[in-house]
């Protein structure tokens, strides 16, 4: 198969001109399910990290991640952060899985340049990013994304990201149990006019981004695209690390009519993608490669019904395609007869869906919203194997399947003491069913379908104690259905030569969650606490049943044994020049800013025999970001100059490795848990305005040269503690050494 990169722009080309229709514009825009706003084109964007504060404590805007709805942040009984536009702007991240590892949203992996994963409070992705096996939800306006693997979506078309913290809402389904993460994209409304940046860097790394939006007699439209290609780094030290060079592409259009005051209609579609990505994964291949990409288009509808009441529709299509490229041509894993040249798998995962959520207020302090949910999705894998005299076809790593899913909500809010104390409670009822279809090569299979059911819930309560200080306490449960690969009564192979059976008889996973948190504002900063305890119980999990040789034997159970995550979390900010009340003038400006938690128990109850450690597995004791940004705006050349650090803290991991026996005797591959230490990476960004809307910036990333992975025990160094018997090629993963980036930003 060749490695070559698809007509991307023939396709961004035909997707402009068929975007010429209305992009999906939400009330995370601006309250428009109450007040739409006016049609009037709005001023271009100040950046608004050098733009003073106002003398007032700062409020964050509206957020509807959690309800549904607009509602202030401090009205909402869980824990929201939202990365803005301007920490976006001012990142260098290539993916959302670098953007949101800088941000310290919980443990983030680096499998590969194309796959990450991620785990907040104890609840995980699933390692290939696969969105219906995940225990975190990711949304792209408020829709499903149809992946979990966020490593193969660019920020470019990104407004701003909200994550919500723990299984908060009764508005999300199934994966709902550590969190949801809305990825929300640009509009002609909160991205006006044009913007451009031209980038270059270490490692043959080329960027380049080209926007438009603005309003037009009631119309408004964002157009949006992107490309970026980089080689092969060099990891700390200076050795290149063997096939993680890559492409990537992006493209999005959005438009949307104001009817009239009370009524607007919106229409987003989009792709997005990263293209012969080097896989190394566990084995540190240099043979493998991947292409994923991701692709959806919705419409909808925002309205007033009367006096008190409102509507929202939404209508979507997925489409999430992973083309797996993963022989094995060296692994002592397997015998010499049966080592494969070619594995490629590919997957495909179709997902249409429909959100209807009207909302009424009753009487004076009350909002009632309803919702019904339906969604229709299908995987379809085939998987073609050559390679020595033994090699066979298998079957795909996933089944094919077929899932319908209705669901029936209500939330209720009900303000009181002059809107000091806000109570809410929901619950959301799930019916569901998931067909086992026919899969290539699966010749033991028999077709059928399950049913489940699944009953959530999400209650709590804000007080506003004082003008500075607001606490809140919330309650709330999740869940994830389990798939037809984990209930298919046959099995799959997969790459590392491990048998896993499916079990017909697993029930879904569930999460309950209870938290307590307070927010304090002063002139200028804010700071939010919150204590969390996190239980996940009926995890779908594969146990070891034998072990011959190399070969695993595993079978899918849900396992008797709970994790148990308590933790702290904490996001600060501050504007200096106001908390400190310093003589500067107006033109300086100093910010200092923050987010990080504390895990002070992540036990696994259930942890496999033989495993060594009850802690619970890839997820970080600790992990923070701090970072400052000082500068002048107010000058002829206004600048900026940026510092931050990222801290990684220890972590549990039940390596898919093979390690050394001479540094790690008796090791046992899946299941022995090693503790990895924690290490910082700092980065650094400039900028100057070097004219009226154009911006100079160059940036240093990993300033120290750290030679380092967040997971993986073996890294690229010397001495090898790797296999290297049972290695395609290399030994071990690092992340990038130290990077340099330069280019130029347009704003007009």
């Amino acid at each position: 198969m060749s490695r070559s990169f698809p007509s991307f722009v023939v396709g961004m080309a035909a997707l402009a001109v068929v975007a010429a229709g209305p992009s999906q514009v939400h009330a995370q825009d601006t309250p428009a399910a109450q007040t739409p706003p006016s049609a009037q084109t709005p001023p271009p964007p100040q950046d608004p990290q050098l733009v003073p504060d106002p003398q007032t404590r700062i409020h964050r805007e509206t957020v509807i991640t959690v309800t549904g709805r607009p509602e202030p942040v401090d009205r909402i009984a869980g824990t929201v952060q939202i990365i803005h536009q301007d920490r976006i702007e001012r990142s260098t991240a290539r993916s959302i899985a670098d953007l949101l590892a800088e941000n310290s949203v919980g443990f983030m992996s680096e499998f590969t340049p194309g796959q990450t994963s991620i785990n907040i409070r104890g609840a995980a992705t699933e390692g290939q990013g696969r969105d219906f096996k995940s225990q975190v939800l990711v949304l792209i306006n408020g829709h499903r994304a149809g992946t979990a693997n966020v490593a193969k979506l660019s920020p470019n078309d990104v407004q701003r990201i909200e994550i919500v913290r723990g299984p908060t809402s009764v508005v999300y389904g199934s994966q709902n149990m550590g969190g949801v993460i809305n990825i929300i994209l640009k509009t002609g409304r909160t991205a006006p006019g044009k913007y451009g940046l031209l980038a270059a860097g270490s490692w043959d790394l080329v960027q380049g981004v080209a926007q438009s939006g603005g309003v037009i007699d009631g119309f408004d439209y964002y157009l949006g695209v992107g490309a970026s290609k980089r080689g092969e780094y060099q990891v700390g030290g200076g050795k290149i690390e063997e096939n993680t060079a890559w492409t990537r592409g992006n493209g999005a259009a959005a438009f949307g009519y104001q009817i009239d005051a009370d009524n607007r209609i919106d229409m987003t579609v989009r792709s997005d993608g990263i293209y012969d990505a080097g896989f190394r994964g566990s084995s540190a291949n240099i043979y493998a490669f991947d292409t994923r990409y991701n692709r959806s288009i919705d419409f909808s509808y925002t309205g007033k019904v009367g006096s008190r009441g409102s509507l929202y529709w939404q209508g979507y299509f997925v489409q999430d395609v992973d083309d797996l490229n993963n022989p094995s041509p060296l692994s002592a894993l397997n015998a010499v007869a049966a080592r494969t040249t070619v594995d490629h798998n590919k997957r495909a995962l179709d997902i249409m869906g429909s959100r209807f959520q009207p909302s009424y207020n009753a009487w004076e302090g009350n909002q009632l919203l309803l919702g019904i949910d339906w969604e229709r999705s299908t995987i379809r894998s085939n998987r073609n194997r050559a390679g020595g005299r033994s090699v066979t076809q298998l079957s795909p790593q996933d089944n094919n399947q077929t899932e319908n899913v209705w669901a029936f909500y209500l939330e209720d809010s009900q303000s009181l003491f002059e809107d000091k104390l806000v109570v809410r409670g929901g619950v959301r009822q799930t019916l569901g069913n998931t067909a086992l279809d026919w899969t290539p090569f699966a010749t033991t299979l028999v077709s059928g379908s399950n049913n489940y059911t699944a009953t959530t819930y999400s209650t709590g309560a804000t007080y506003a104690f004082t003008d500075w200080m607001s606490g809140r306490i919330g309650a709330a449960s999740g869940f994830r259905a389990p798939t037809a690969t984990e209930l298919g009564a046959n099995f799959t192979t997969t790459p590392i030569g491990t048998t896993i059976f499916g079990n017909p008889s697993l029930s879904p996973e569930t999460s309950q969650q209870i938290e307590m948190g307070a927010t304090f504002n002063w002139l200028g900063g804010r700071l939010d606490t919150v204590l969390f305890q996190n239980v996940i119980a009926n995890r779908i999990a594969p146990i070891t049943i034998s072990s011959t040789g190399g070969r695993i034997s595993q079978l899918q159970v849900n396992n008797p044994g709970n994790i148990v995550v308590q933790g702290a979390e904490f996001q600060a900010e501050a504007d200096m020049v106001q908390t400190l009340k310093l003589a500067a003038k107006d033109s300086w400006n100093w910010k200092v800013f923050g987010n990080g938690y504390y895990n002070f128990k992540m036990t696994d109850y259930g942890a496999q025999p033989g495993s060594n450690s009850s802690q619970a597995i890839r997820i970080n004791q600790y992990g923070m970001d701090i970072g400052t940004l000082f500068g002048q705006s107010s000058v002829e050349m206004p600048w900026s100059f940026q510092l931050l650090g990222i801290l990684r803290g220890p972590i549990w991991y039940n390596t898919e490795e093979s390690l050394s026996a001479v540094y790690f005797p008796g090791q046992i591959r899946n299941t022995t848990v090693y503790q990895k230490d924690p290490f910082w990476i700092w980065k650094a960004r400039a900028e100057l305005e070097v004219a009226k809307g154009v911006k100079m910036f160059a940036a240093l990333n990993n300033i120290f040269d750290v030679n380092a992975h967040p997971l993986f025990i073996a890294t690229d160094q010397n001495p090898c503690v790797a296999n290297r018997a049972n290695q395609n090629g290399a030994c071990g993963n690092s992340m990038m050494g130290r990077e340099f980036i330069a280019g130029f930003q347009f704003r007009f």
